[in-house]
């Protein structure tokens, strides 16, 4: 399994529909569900940055979600384009695995 994060600073007026996109049965989840690879999205909210949150997508390997970002890219470019206007600032952290 890898987990790919990412960390968002969000506007505060678009905190809902930041919630609403990224949530595990968000629009970006109802993207990432269309490849049998995909395991789950989990949204996380700082607690001392209201602001603040982080993303895990949990993916069956590297390889999967790197074909997935292929075959999908030019969807998952619309919807980053759509989501852009609700964040003032987006950074992938990583793509982690775990240790076992």
């Amino acid at each position: 399994m890898i987990h790919v994060i990412w960390e968002f600073t969000v506007s505060a007026s678009h905190q809902a529909a930041f919630e609403a996109a990224y949530k595990s049965d968000g629009v970006w989840a109802q993207l990432f569900r269309r490849d049998p690879a995909y395991r789950k999205t989990i949204l996380i909210k700082s607690y001392d940055q209201s602001r603040c949150y982080l993303t895990i997508d949990v993916w069956e390997d590297r390889e999967s979600y790197a074909g997935f970002k292929d075959r999908f890219a030019d969807e998952y470019r619309k919807i980053d384009e759509e989501c852009d206007a609700l964040t003032e600032s987006e950074r992938l952290i990583g793509i982690f695995g775990q240790v076992v």
